[in-house]
């Protein structure tokens, strides 16, 4: 299965929530589930009784959306999540938190999770020095996340970089507006991590 390339929009609507899939939009009045919350398509303002399996399958594809992976790459992340020691759920979140796209959004350098994919593909930030393209890389505990050197010089960067500094990083980072980087200080817990997802719903799902 192809990465979804349409419409971003519609995916919120489907979900009926906001994903936050087009950055600094979406907290405008032109957000799509703003102006018609309701979901797309003839039949989307129908009123249809969702099933359990309905509701545990919409958790599952709003957790996917808002960190833009496909199916094989979330059911991975469950898996991993899963034997890992604790609740499994919120160790899927933490893990989806810990990719290097996900970080990079985080600490205010990418206006949404797609730009800032798109900028760890381009090679534009270092971990511990070290310039990583791989946008599902985990990061841990002590890792430093930082735009390039060569990157600095970058309008599209330098704007980001500005506009990062009026923007709050959560607890588990800690970010040097200065130095245009940020520390993994913690691994975050469900507190931490503001998705609004009922991850239980997703374990439900794939225990079935």
């Amino acid at each position: 299965m192809a990465r979804y390339t349409g419409p971003v929009c519609r995916l919120c609507r489907r979900e009926g929530a906001k994903l936050y899939l087009k950055g600094d939009r979406c907290y405008t009045g032109k957000c799509a589930i703003d102006r018609r919350a309701y979901a797309p398509g003839q039949h989307g303002q129908g009123r249809k009784k969702v099933s359990e399996y309905g509701l545990q399958l919409r958790e599952k594809q709003k957790a996917k959306r808002i960190y833009g992976i496909l199916e094989n790459q979330f059911r991975n992340y469950f898996e991993k999540a899963d034997r890992q020691k604790g609740i499994t759920g919120e160790n899927l979140l933490r893990l989806l938190e810990r990719r290097l796209d996900n970080v990079v959004f985080r600490l205010g350098f990418g206006s949404s999770r797609t730009e800032a994919r798109q900028l760890v593909r381009h090679g534009h930030f270092t971990v511990n020095g070290s310039r990583v393209n791989i946008p599902s890389f985990l990061v841990k505990v002590g890792d430093v996340v930082a735009i390039a050197e060569k990157s600095k010089e970058s309008p599209k960067l330098k704007e980001l970089a500005e506009n990062a500094q009026s923007k709050a990083a959560p607890a588990w980072l800690e970010k040097d507006s200065n130095a245009l980087a940020g520390k993994i200080v913690a691994i975050p817990s469900r507190d931490e991590i503001d998705v609004q997802v009922q991850e239980h719903l997703i374990v439900e799902l794939y225990s079935r």
